[in-house]
């Protein structure tokens, strides 16, 4: 099989199955491995001087390792099934809608259990959220990720194929980890913060751009284009900026972190402010209708 055929039956089987939790629990997930080699690094070389250099060469090693190993699977005389199996694991369409379900789910049941299900799937304090910042936040989360767990890493894969794709996974997973602005981070986690907003700069763009073509509106476009730099990421704000424009919502502004509130700009300020869990069911709508489009 070749990589668009690859590409094509791993995105209609991760659509249709998603990721088999009931499997992880007997064989390690690829990300969980990719963790382990994170922490690896962060543990043996996180301290000390010269932690910016020590950072960078750990995101460094970590990517020559990612696209070694995918070399190494694509390589295999089997036809390419592995190589399909890891993909359609790697992609996490099906498995971003059950989280940003869980908190719609959630909000049905009680706002405590939506504050639950929606601190699965952001890093802000959620204890105090109300409905319609709970909303915000999964929304939000739907925008982001459909381009980090979705967009780029197709763009990867069919850019550099399995290595490609093995590479952005690891980038990404190491910005999850470790690429913070926290004291510890701050320094050690700096190259792979950096290369993992390099690798989503593009993807981030066709994301957003993707899903305003999927509801065929110059208008979302431009909103987007205006609004998207607000956004304190490089990336997030173009998915966001779309989301936002097409759902007529504002979404960032203020949150906290760390029991410390950050005065963040809004995204499409005209739009709603007050938002509510039939917007979560209306995001879901893009992300599926924008999928459909790709």
């Amino acid at each position: 099989m070749n990589t668009i055929q690859i590409l094509l039956i791993a995105l209609i089987l991760d659509y249709l199955i998603g990721d088999p939790i009931k499997v992880w629990s007997k064989i390690p997930h690829p990300a969980v491995i990719m963790g382990k080699l994170i922490s690896l690094f962060d543990n043996n070389f996180n301290f000390g001087s010269a932690l910016k250099f020590k950072g960078i060469f750990a995101i460094f090693s970590l990517s020559i390792m990612a696209c070694l190993i995918g070399q190494f699977i694509h390589l295999l005389p089997d036809y390419g099934l592995i190589e399909l199996l890891i993909t359609t694991i790697l992609l996490a369409h099906n498995s971003l809608v059950k989280h940003v379900k869980d908190v719609l789910i959630g909000l049905n049941n009680s706002l405590n259990e939506g504050r639950n299900a929606v601190a699965c799937i952001v890093g802000r304090q959620t204890k105090n959220l109300d409905e319609s910042n709970v909303s915000r936040a999964a929304v939000e989360s739907a925008a982001e990720n459909f381009s980090d767990a979705v967009i780029a890493p197709i763009f990867w894969y069919l850019l550099l194929g399995l290595p490609g794709l093995f590479l952005y996974k690891m980038t990404n997973t190491a910005d999850s980890m470790i690429g913070y602005k926290s004291e510890k981070y701050l320094l050690f986690g700096f190259g792979a913060a950096k290369f993992d907003d390099l690798m989503n700069w593009i993807p981030s763009r066709i994301c957003g751009t993707l899903m305003c073509a999927a509801y065929l509106s110059k208008s979302n476009f431009l909103i987007m284009l205006k609004d998207a730099k607000l956004h304190a990421s490089p990336n997030a704000g173009w998915p966001e900026a779309a989301m936002a424009s097409i759902l007529n919502v504002a979404l960032a502004g203020p949150r906290s972190y760390h029991d410390k509130l950050t005065d963040y700009e809004f995204i499409n300020s005209s739009g709603r402010h007050d938002m509510d869990k039939t917007d979560i069911n209306d995001a879901l709508k893009v992300l599926n209708r924008s999928w459909f489009i790709l």
